[in-house]
């Protein structure tokens, strides 16, 4: 009889295995996410699929996940990092070069304006006063004068922030965004601006999200809401050219700071989905898709957003959160400020002499 012992062959696991835990965690979460953003009240008030899935994040984030995260960490991490510079992407189907005319000269020249000046006032601000870390500084930044939290993920590829700080980004875009949907009706009524200025450019040039733009444009009317839409998508596509000068700035910053820094390591640094995100929104505007098609797009693009927010929440720490103190968001406070108050400022100015 023979007796040695019977050989098993393992069955080897495929690299991709790893991933499909933390995959089907951050889609989960994502779906739970845009159902629960269908909510009157929160759509009402500006909440998008993205906000609720950060906080949907964070509370699983900082209760169950850490029993999971060794069989999960992997996929959470492609979510947070990979479907991210996806969403991007597929982001420039939202935006058209046509969307420029349709405010003008001036009203692309007051974004312009508006986004620089904020990131400008928050980098001096932030750096020179408050003494934050430059990469939170910029996240702030970024989120504040361009789109708020889709800003903030965008940038921060560029920048390989930490997780913590992001969360403090996009804290400040949903407390002050959220201000901002019940001010600015009440400046209208006030009549801020004295007819100086479209309304509809003021609000889309200064407000955080585009969540938050819609629901403070409604408020007023129906031509205000269009207006601010427009200028708040012209401002969105400036989104592109600015990740790609911070890319050069960054890596400038590194190159001086080691011995040169080889070719291979500038390429890599180089923000190559914001090229991507600049040839969806050329193809959106050249070629007819139909809208079908754009749709399904459209609904995969908040999908695969959500799916990143919910993963970086999961990999937030709120110790980590409660430790970067005040400081963060008295800067979203002030920027919001000048938002506000600059806002109004830039947007009589630049429509007076153009």
């Amino acid at each position: 009889m023979n007796t040695s012992p019977i050989s098993v062959t393992a069955v080897p696991t495929s690299p991709l295995a790893r991933f499909i835990p933390g995959l089907a965690l951050s889609a989960t979460l994502a779906l739970a996410s845009i159902e629960v953003s269908k909510n009157a009240w929160l759509q009402a008030h500006g909440f998008s699929a993205l906000t609720v899935a950060i906080v949907l994040g964070m509370l699983i984030g900082n209760t169950v996940f850490p029993r999971v995260a060794a069989s999960c960490g992997s996929g959470v991490a492609f979510s947070k990092q990979n479907l991210l510079r996806l969403g991007i992407v597929l982001y420039g189907l939202r935006l058209t070069f046509q969307d420029i005319s349709q405010v003008g000269v001036s009203g692309v020249v007051i974004d312009a304006c508006m986004l620089m000046s904020t990131f400008a006032l928050a980098w001096f601000v932030g750096v020179k006063v408050f003494k934050l870390d430059p990469n939170a500084v910029m996240l702030i930044g970024a989120g504040s004068s361009i789109c708020g939290a889709a800003a903030v993920m965008a940038t921060e590829p560029v920048l390989r922030a930490r997780s913590e700080q992001v969360t403090v980004a996009v804290s400040t875009v949903v407390v002050f965004g959220s201000v901002a949907i019940f001010l600015y009706p009440v400046l209208h009524g006030l009549n801020f601006l004295q007819g100086h200025a479209d309304f509809g450019v003021y609000i889309g040039s200064t407000v955080h999200e585009v969540a938050q733009v819609v629901a403070a444009a409604r408020s007023i009317d129906e031509h205000t809401a269009n207006t601010a839409v427009i200028a708040k998508m012209v401002r969105v596509m400036m989104l592109a050219p600015f990740l790609l000068i911070l890319s050069a700035y960054v890596q400038r910053g590194k190159s001086a700071a080691s011995v040169g820094g080889s070719k291979t390591s500038r390429m890599a640094g180089v923000p190559w989905f914001a090229f991507a995100f600049i040839g969806v929104v050329a193809l959106h505007s050249l070629l007819p898709i139909p809208a079908a098609i754009t749709g399904a797009l459209l609904d995969a693009d908040t999908f695969l957003l959500a799916m990143a927010m919910a993963a970086l929440g999961l990999t937030t720490h709120l110790s980590s959160v409660r430790r970067a103190g005040m400081r963060p968001l008295l800067l979203g406070g002030l920027l919001f400020a000048w938002l506000i108050v600059g806002g109004a400022a830039v947007n009589a100015t630049v429509t007076s002499l153009l």
